[in-house]
C-alpha cells in the first residue's frame, strides 16, 4: 500500500525559510540607513516593527524574538547616530518596539504549539489508518494489483476510504468504499467494514449474500445514536473468477469502476440496478443483484473513491478521470497509478485535495 500525504520536502522547506528571513533583515538594514540619513524632522523608526511581525508569520518564537532584538538594536543605533539614547522620542520608539516584539513573539509561540498539536493528531490518525488498510499484495491469483492512498492536506481530517482483497476458491474478491465523514470516527467505520469483509468473503457463496452480510453488520453500528440518513458507506464489491474473462460487480452507491482496454478504450461499469449504500438498505425495499462485465486478459480494472472525481483545479473544474485514463491503457497497475497520482496532483496545483482519494488497479495477467 502506498500512502502519499501532500507535503513538501524538508530541504526545499529550509531553502524557502532562509529566503524568507532575508526580507526582515533587509528591511531593518534599509530603515536604519535611511533613518540615519533622513532630515531631523523625519523618523522612520516605527517601520522597524514590521520586521518581527513579518518573521512571526513563518518562523518560530526564537527567531521572532531574535528579529525583535535586532530591530531594537537598530533603533538604538539610529538614536545614538541622530541624537542620544535618552532622547524622549527615541526612548518611546524603543519602548514601543520592545513591547510589540514581545507580543508577536508570544503569538509565534502559540502558533508553533498549535502546529505541533496538528502534526501529532494527524500522525495518530494516519497510523490508525495504516493499521486499518493492510497492504494489498502485488499478485492475487492471476491478477496483478497495485493500490495507493492520497491523503488530503486538511489538518488531521483524514477520510474513511477503504479497500481490501480476499481469495475464495478459484476467484478473487475485492471491495473499495468510502465512509461518509472524516476523522477517527470514519476510520472506525472503515475498520468495521473491512473486518466484516475479510471474515465473510471466504464464506459467502454469492456477492448479493456478501453485500447483505456487510449491510447487516454495519447497520446496527451506524444506528447507535446516529441518524442513519446521515451515516452510510458507499462501496463496490467485486468477484473476479480465475477461469472466466469476466468480473461480477455489486455497486452500493459507489462511482462506477473503469476498465482500460487495449487500444485506448475506457468502459465505465455502470450497473443497471445499484444497491443502496451500506447502512441504508433497511430504508429501501430492494434486492441486491450482481451484474457481469467483460474483463479479458490485458485489461486493467481501475477502482477509485470520489476524492478523485471531486478534485478541482484553480478554476473549479473537476478532474476528468475517464478522459485521462484513456491515454494510459496498456500500462501495468503500478505504473498506471503513478501516472494517475502525478496527474491528479498537478491538476490541483495551488489547491489541495478536498477529500482523501483511494485507488486500486487490477490487471488480468496471462
Amino acid at each position: 500500500m502506498d500512502l502519499r500525504p501532500l507535503r513538501t520536502s524538508r530541504p526545499r522547506s529550509r531553502q524557502v525559510r532562509y529566503a524568507q528571513l532575508a526580507v526582515p533583515f533587509a528591511l531593518i538594514a534599509l530603515v536604519t540607513v535611511v533613518d540615519v540619513l533622513a532630515p531631523p524632522d523625519v523618523h522612520l523608526g516605527p517601520f522597524l516593527v514590521a520586521a518581527p511581525a513579518v518573521t512571526a508569520s513563518f518562523a518560530g518564537p526564537r527567531m521572532t524574538g531574535f528579529m525583535g532584538l535586532v530591530a531594537v538594536v537598530a533603533q538604538a543605533v539610529v538614536a545614538a547616530a541622530r541624537t542620544t539614547l535618552t532622547d524622549l522620542n527615541h526612548t518611546f520608539q524603543i519602548g514601543a518596539l520592545v513591547m510589540i516584539s514581545v507580543f508577536v513573539t508570544f503569538f509565534a509561540h502559540l502558533r508553533e504549539v498549535h502546529e505541533k498539536e496538528l502534526v501529532q493528531l494527524r500522525s495518530v490518525a494516519e497510523t490508525a489508518q495504516e493499521v486499518v488498510l493492510r497492504p494489498l499484495r502485488d499478485r492475487i491469483g492471476p491478477l496483478g494489483v497495485a493500490s495507493v492512498y492520497l491523503a488530503a492536506a486538511a489538518e488531521a481530517q483524514i477520510g474513511g476510504d477503504l479497500y481490501a482483497a480476499a481469495r475464495r476458491g478459484r476467484s478473487s474478491r475485492l471491495i473499495i468504499g468510502d465512509v461518509r465523514g472524516k476523522g477517527l470516527d470514519a476510520v472506525g467505520d472503515a475498520a468495521l467494514v473491512l473486518g466484516t469483509f475479510r471474515a465473510a468473503a471466504h464464506r459467502e457463496a454469492g456477492l448479493p449474500g456478501l453485500v447483505d452480510y456487510l449491510d447487516g453488520a454495519v447497520s446496527p453500528d451506524l444506528d447507535d445514536g446516529v441518524d442513519r440518513d446521515e451515516s452510510f458507506i458507499t462501496a463496490a464489491v467485486l468477484d473476479i473468477p480465475d477461469d472466466e474473462p469476466v468480473v461480477h460487480l455489486v455497486s452500493c452507491g459507489h462511482p462506477p469502476p473503469l476498465v482500460l482496454r487495449r487500444g485506448g478504450r475506457v468502459d465505465a461499469l455502470d450497473v443497471a440496478q445499484p444497491a443502496p449504500p451500506l447502512g441504508l438498505a433497511g430504508l429501501l425495499e430492494c434486492s441486491v443483484t450482481a451484474q457481469t462485465f467483460a474483463f479479458a486478459e490485458g485489461d486493467v480494472l481501475l477502482l477509485y473513491t470520489d476524492g478523485v472525481l471531486e478534485a478541482r483545479d484553480r478554476s473549479g473544474a473537476f478532474y476528468p478521470l475517464a478522459e485521462r485514463a484513456a491515454a494510459w491503457s496498456g500500462l501495468a497497475p503500478r505504473v498506471l497509478l503513478d501516472r494517475l497520482c502525478e496527474d491528479l496532483l498537478a491538476h490541483v496545483t495551488g489547491s489541495t485535495l478536498g477529500d482523501d482519494a483511494a485507488m486500486v488497479a487490477i490487471e488480468r495477467l496471462g
